[in-house]
């Protein structure tokens, strides 16, 4: 079992930027994917953005492409997620996620039922 720590959250006005951080426990370069999730209030947990470990490419929700950005630092365990332009619809709790599983679709990683070990969360919030 994988195990997961977030922290960043916090809050920020519209069009302001946050970073998130996610320190996971064992990092497998060979395989695995490292996700970032999101849920508001009252609504599903959505699939953010994703990095393939074994080569560090990312994948992103067309509702944060061009504003979020995902990358890792090997050294640290750590994966980032760099959030630009924030705007009040991202407001949710984000959590990072781990997975050994393999699909035959990259899209399929940005679904929940895919990953085993979640962190906790961190709240962010973006309000005026």
């Amino acid at each position: 079992q994988v195990q997961l720590v977030e922290s960043g959250g916090g809050s920020v006005q519209p069009g302001g930027s946050l970073r998130l951080s996610c320190t996971v426990s064992v990092l497998s370069l060979d395989r695995g994917v490292i996700a970032w999730f999101r849920q508001a209030p009252g609504k599903d947990r959505e699939g953010v953005s994703f990095i393939m470990n074994k080569d560090g490419t990312t994948f992103y929700a067309d509702s944060v492409k061009g504003r979020f950005s995902m990358f890792r630092d090997v050294a640290k365990n750590t994966v980032y997620l760099q959030m630009d332009t924030l705007k009040p619809e991202d407001t949710a709790n984000y959590y990072c996620a781990s997975t050994h599983r393999e699909s035959w679709n990259i899209w399929n990683f940005l679904r929940r039922q895919m990953y085993d070990d979640w962190g906790q969360g961190t709240q962010v919030v973006v309000s005026s």
